[in-house]
């Protein structure tokens, strides 16, 4: 039975569309708690389950739009984001997304895959040692809270600025190529080039990441490369989920949230790895 035997116009058999359901709501309480939308693990789940790879992506990113947005009005809420990060990254991966989207199939798209998935990777294993490093101390600061510290809102003086609007660029054109948000890189950014508490920068990445995904979504809309009804499913279970994520933020501890992220980054990286792999 598929989903067109129940009234809908999508050739997706019912028990799939019900897994990737419960799929993109687990995947969305864990990317808002790391303010990802983390398209990087349900695009394989719906190759995997047998959607072809141009209707993934564009179903994938429509989804991941919809989790970025209710994780940023979520962080916006708790005050987890900050205007000038978000203006300083924002705007040029912005950018950097639309230029890569024009311009990707310069490239080649298992390459460039394999470059940020290697990155990716990376840079989730520095943070795990970050985090061992923070909860071995047991610092003040990572004590669970919703409030930003003065001194962890960043280092916004011309030459963190210039640096990370460049990295924001990239990242975004990076993105705008292989159909991906990319927040697994953005963030890290944040936190080593402007040195902005991570409690922060998953705020502001998941506003960022909104922006991005609902620029990157309208080519594949035009071409016509969505399951609409499949998106609607899974957008819906991801926004549940990512609203729940959003509240485990400010409840768990700095050190903790930063162990997580960079586990999630390990995961992500190398799954873009196999990906550019098996390409």
């Amino acid at each position: 039975m598929t989903l067109e035997d129940i009234g809908l116009p999508s050739d997706v058999l019912l028990w799939k569309a019900a897994l990737l359901t419960v799929i993109s709501l687990a995947v969305g309480v864990l990317g808002g708690f790391v303010g990802m939308a983390l398209g990087t693990i349900r695009l394989p789940a719906l190759l995997l389950l047998g959607v072809s790879p141009a209707v993934a992506a564009g179903t994938n990113i429509i989804v991941s739009t919809a989790s970025s947005l209710t994780g940023a009005v979520g962080h916006l809420r708790a005050r987890r984001v900050l205007p000038r990060l978000a203006v300083t990254m924002g705007v040029p991966s912005v950018v950097g997304a639309f230029i890569g989207g024009f311009y990707g199939h310069l490239v080649d798209e298992s390459l460039l895959i394999l470059v940020v998935g290697v990155l990716v990777l990376w840079q989730g294993v520095e943070l795990v040692n970050r985090a061992r490093k923070e909860l071995a101390a047991s610092a003040a600061s990572d004590a669970p809270g919703e409030s930003i510290p003065a001194k962890l809102q960043g280092v916004f003086d011309s030459k963190h600025v210039t640096l990370a609007a460049a990295m924001g660029l990239i990242i975004g054109v990076a993105g705008g190529a292989v159909g991906l948000i990319l927040g697994s890189l953005r963030i890290p950014a944040m936190v080593r080039v402007l040195r902005v508490d991570p409690r922060a920068a998953v705020g502001t990445n998941m506003v960022i990441g909104f922006f991005m995904g609902a620029t990157g979504w309208i080519g594949h809309v035009a071409r016509g490369q969505v399951d609409y009804p499949l998106a609607f499913l899974m957008a819906a279970s991801a926004m549940v989920g990512v609203h729940f994520g959003v509240k485990l933020t400010g409840k768990v501890s700095l050190g903790r949230l930063i162990m997580t992220l960079g586990s999630v980054m390990v995961v992500v990286g190398a799954l873009l790895i196999v990906r550019a792999a098996s390409a």
